[in-house]
C-alpha cells in the first residue's frame, strides 16, 4: 500500500478527527449505520491488538509506544474501502498520520467547546492524558495545539455541541454523499 509521501487514491471512507470526548466514536457508529459501512475505532483497535487498555499501554510503553501502535493501526485500516474510522484525539500529532488520513479518505473534523469536553471527561479515568491534571486546562492546550492540525487535513468541520449524535451523523453523511456521489447501502 502507499507509503508516506506517496500519492494514493482516496477511498470511499470517512475518517473522523477531533479532540477526545467530542463524539467521534458515537457519531462514527451512527454514521457507519447510515452509510452501510463498517465502523472502526482506532483506540479500540489498538487495545484489541495489544490485549490491554490504552492506560496500561501509556504506563508501560509511554505515549511514544502508544503513538507507534496507533500509526500501525491507521496504516492498516485506511486502505480499506467503505469504512468509517473514529481516530484518537492525538492521531494528528504525527505528520505521517495526517498525510495518510487526508490522502486516503474523506476527513470530517468534529469540534465542540472545551468547556463541554471538560465536563464530559471530568470523571473519566480511562483517558491517560487527563489523569492527575485539570481536564479543562489540558483540553484547552490540546485544542490550541491540535486544532490547526485537524483543520489542515479536514475536508469539512462539524460542531457537535447541542446536537444529537444522530443529527451530527446525518449531517456528516449528507456532506459525504454530496462530496462523493455515494448512496445509502
Amino acid at each position: 500500500m502507499g507509503g508516506f509521501g506517496e500519492v494514493v487514491m482516496k477511498h470511499r471512507s470517512v475518517f473522523l478527527v477531533g479532540l477526545m470526548a467530542v463524539g467521534k466514536s458515537s457519531v462514527g457508529r451512527q454514521l457507519a449505520d447510515e452509510l452501510g459501512y463498517a465502523f472502526y475505532d482506532s483506540d479500540q483497535e489498538v487495545e484489541t491488538r495489544a490485549g490491554a487498555e490504552i492506560a496500561w499501554i501509556f504506563d508501560v510503553e509511554g505515549e511514544d509506544g502508544f503513538r507507534e501502535r496507533e500509526t500501525q493501526v491507521i496504516n492498516e485500516l485506511t486502505p480499506m474501502d467503505g469504512i468509517v474510522l473514529a481516530t484518537g484525539g492525538g492521531v494528528v500529532l504525527r505528520e505521517e498520520n495526517r498525510h495518510v488520513l487526508s490522502d486516503r479518505g474523506h476527513v470530517a473534523y468534529l469540534t465542540s467547546p472545551v468547556s463541554l469536553l471538560a465536563e464530559r471527561t471530568r470523571k473519566d479515568r480511562r483517558r491517560p492524558l487527563l489523569r492527575d491534571v485539570d481536564p479543562a486546562t489540558t483540553l484547552e492546550t490540546f485544542a490550541r495545539e491540535r486544532g490547526p492540525l485537524y483543520e489542515s487535513i479536514a475536508d469539512r468541520t462539524f460542531v457537535t455541541d447541542g446536537s444529537s449524535i444522530r443529527k451530527v451523523a446525518r449531517e456528516v453523511a449528507e456532506w459525504y454523499r454530496e462530496s462523493t456521489g455515494a448512496t445509502s447501502a
